[in-house]
C-alpha cells in the first residue's frame, strides 16, 4: 500500500459516507484526517502519527496547490508526492 492507495481508499469511502449529498463536505480536509490517522495505514508509511491539524492544514495546502497548478498527473500521485515534506 502506498500513500497515493490510501488517499485513492479515503476519496472512494468519502464518496460512499457522502454519497446522499453526491460526495459534497465542506470539511472534508477534516474527514480525511480523520480516517487517514485512525482507520488506515498512513502513520506506519510516514513512520510517524502526525498531527491531525497539521494534515488538516496540509491536505487543504495540497488542494490549493494542485488546483493552482493544473497538474496532468492524478491528484493521489501529487499529493502523495508532497504529503510526507508537510506533515
Amino acid at each position: 500500500m502506498t500513500i497515493a492507495d490510501l488517499l485513492h481508499e479515503a476519496a472512494e469511502t468519502h464518496h460512499v459516507v457522502y454519497r446522499i449529498v453526491d460526495g459534497d463536505d465542506p470539511d472534508w480536509a477534516s474527514w480525511y484526517a480523520d480516517w487517514l490517522l485512525e482507520l488506515s495505514e498512513l502513520p506506519e508509511l510516514l513512520g510517524r502519527k502526525p498531527v491531525r491539524s497539521h494534515l488538516v492544514h496540509a491536505l487543504v495546502q495540497l488542494d490549493r496547490d494542485y488546483v493552482a497548478a493544473g497538474p496532468s498527473e492524478r491528484w493521489e500521485d501529487w499529493y502523495a508526492a508532497r504529503l510526507p515534506g508537510l506533515v
